[in-house]
């Protein structure tokens, strides 16, 4: 699975893709320069089930950390992530 993220303007998203065919896309708008919201999160049915949309979730927390900025998530999925996800919560913006 490669997953690339791609910005432009105030709006953002990972794109996964596996062998060239979309897997899943996970948004986000920039308010700001020290966070981030990610807004929707949609993964193809046939790849649903295999971890695509924590994959992403991971590379643009792996982003946000590189960025030195925090993640505000709205997306339920995104949510329900940070709720379950220890690891992750260094980026998450109170």
């Amino acid at each position: 699975m490669e997953i690339t993220i791609k910005e432009r303007e105030s709006k953002g998203f990972a794109l996964a893709q596996e062998d060239g065919e979309k897997a899943g896309m996970m948004t986000y708008s920039i308010p700001g320069s020290n966070f981030i919201i990610v807004d929707h999160t949609e993964v193809d049915d046939s790849f649903k089930g295999r971890g695509v949309g924590k994959q992403m979730l991971y590379k643009i927390v792996e982003m946000a950390r590189e960025k030195d900025i925090k993640i505000l998530p709205l997306c339920p999925f995104a949510n329900a992530m940070f709720k379950k996800l220890d690891d992750i919560k260094d980026v998450l913006k109170s």
